[in-house]
């Protein structure tokens, strides 16, 4: 059975030291709503801004509670712009989840609104009991 999580959370981006033309930069997020949790990751970059084209790849580790249970589970990110029209992908690594959240599949949404707030859509299923 599929569940859906929907909420918002504040995101800090740290640039990290790279090699040019690449950026990189630690991730640290605070989730809220029915996924209140906390991550910790990395992302890669880069960047034409003359043609606003370019792509990113991160990973960031989830920890916390999703519906009520605790434990851990792993997001991989892949984004590309082309000319301004960006496209994401974000996926739980199959088998990264721990304790309550071991079996745990799903994809996630990232919004960014005019204002500037971010807020999440996580479609996901889990092994167990509902």
């Amino acid at each position: 059975m599929t569940h859906h999580a929907t909420g918002p959370f504040e995101v800090t981006l740290t640039p990290l030291q790279t090699e040019a033309p690449l950026g990189r930069m630690a991730i640290a997020k605070r989730f809220h709503g029915p996924l209140e949790a906390t991550s910790r990751g990395e992302m890669l970059s880069v960047m034409n801004r003359e043609l606003a084209s370019g792509g990113y790849v991160a990973l960031e580790r989830v920890e916390g509670e999703l519906a009520g249970r605790s434990g851990s589970f792993v997001l991989q990110h892949s984004g590309t712009m082309t000319r301004g029209v960006g496209g994401l992908t974000v996926s739980v690594v199959p088998d990264s989840g721990s304790g309550a959240l071991e079996g745990l599949t799903g994809t996630m949404v990232i919004r960014i609104g005019a204002d500037g707030s971010h807020s999440y859509e996580l479609s996901y299923s889990l092994l167990g009991p509902d």
